[in-house]
């Protein structure tokens, strides 16, 4: 059964920067797309990124130029690394694969904050 735990969250300050991992349980890992996404409080959960099996990359026009997803096969992990926070990136963040999804894990929570 396939599995995502999402680690690295935490309280980070306007303009810093987090390192978000997504860890998969389960076999062929590398030849799914794995995307991530978030969900503020009160609000649908919003698409952020996405990452093919062969590094292809797409994102959120809210976090264009600021985050960048990349993902290590050997190691069953997708990384999300963000920069330039804002308040408004304030959400749980969640992996999964978008074109064969699983239950959602726990997610990870950042908050940008003063």
């Amino acid at each position: 059964q396939v599995r995502f735990v999402e680690s690295g969250g935490g309280l980070v300050q306007p303009g810093g920067s987090l390192r978000l991992s997504c860890a998969a349980s389960g076999s062929r890992f590398n030849v799914y797309t794995m995307g991530w996404y978030r969900q503020a409080p009160g609000q649908p959960r919003e698409f952020v990124a996405t990452i093919t099996s062969i590094g292809i990359t797409k994102y959120g026009d809210s976090v264009k130029g600021r985050f960048t997803i990349s993902r290590d096969n050997a190691k069953n992990t997708v990384y999300l690394q963000m920069t330039g926070l804002e308040p408004e990136d304030t959400a749980v963040y969640y992996c999964n694969r978008p074109t064969s999804p699983v239950d959602w894990g726990q997610g990870t929570q950042v908050t940008v904050s003063s």
